[in-house]
């Protein structure tokens, strides 16, 4: 499949069992066919696990507890959301169980609030984007690399139980422990001194990418959704004025 260009937008979605968990627009920085690198700042449009929505706009976190129980079930419904609060620069490499993101405050200098290591399945790349699944735990990284936390180990374990993250899957995340760990002490990839291409957008962000037509097509339907994102493009100009990271 022929790589997105810098500025094109395109769709990050968590699918599990063939249906869209999460979706979200993302402007493309940099795709060297290895990885994708992709930033999105407040606005970016989204659609997410209403649970999600219920709990951060209620701030009822049994809202949110019920999100893996109604995933594994197969019974959940999606709300449209947008991308709050740090602009986001996603570096989502291929044939990898984890992507790395970096978060930056939205106005003033933009610093740099964290680094974000997200285990996930490898991506797969669709005509609008591409897809993974994110299994549950995280590894939060300070700016300076000095010290780190894992996030998220109690949703993990439910998610095992629940057979959200079966065995092949697990074994997968605890090799990307230590893979993930080696990078962020080696200082390379995303960690590098000279990883220009993760540094926050400087100037403007410009309009928050949105969803395009067909985002929740999957499988055989995956043509017919690039063929809508094709006819938003001739509607709306190039790709990149169309159309999160797991969101916040």
């Amino acid at each position: 499949m022929e790589r997105f260009g810098s500025g094109e937008t395109v769709v990050r979605r968590d699918v599990f069992r063939g249906r869209v968990w999460s979706a979200h627009a993302l402007r493309v920085v940099r795709d060297t066919g290895e990885a994708v690198v992709a930033t999105c700042g407040p606005g970016a449009e989204a659609m997410v696990a209403t649970s999600y929505v219920e709990s951060r706009t209620t701030g009822d976190d049994a809202v949110r507890r019920q999100a893996l129980p109604g995933l594994a079930a197969g019974r959940w419904r999606l709300d449209r959301w947008a991308w709050q609060d740090t602009v986001s620069v996603l570096w989502n490499p291929a044939d990898t169980y984890f992507s790395v993101n970096a978060f930056y405050e939205p106005s003033g200098d933009r610093r740099m609030r964290s680094w974000y290591v997200d285990f996930q399945r490898p991506i797969r790349r669709t005509g609008i984007g591409f897809d993974t699944f994110d299994l549950l735990v995280d590894l939060v990284v300070d700016p300076d690399l000095s010290s780190w936390r894992w996030k998220d180990e109690d949703e993990y374990a439910q998610g095992r139980r629940l057979g959200i993250v079966d065995d092949a899957d697990h074994w997968a995340v605890e090799a990307a422990h230590d893979r993930a760990l080696a990078v962020v002490e080696g200082r390379e990839g995303p960690f590098a001194p000279d990883a220009e291409w993760m540094r926050c957008p400087s100037g403007p962000l410009g309009p928050p990418p949105l969803l395009p037509a067909g985002t929740l097509a999957t499988d055989s339907a995956a043509a017919d959704a690039r063929d809508g994102a094709g006819t938003a493009r001739a509607a709306h100009g190039p790709r990149a004025a169309r159309s999160g990271p797991r969101a916040e």
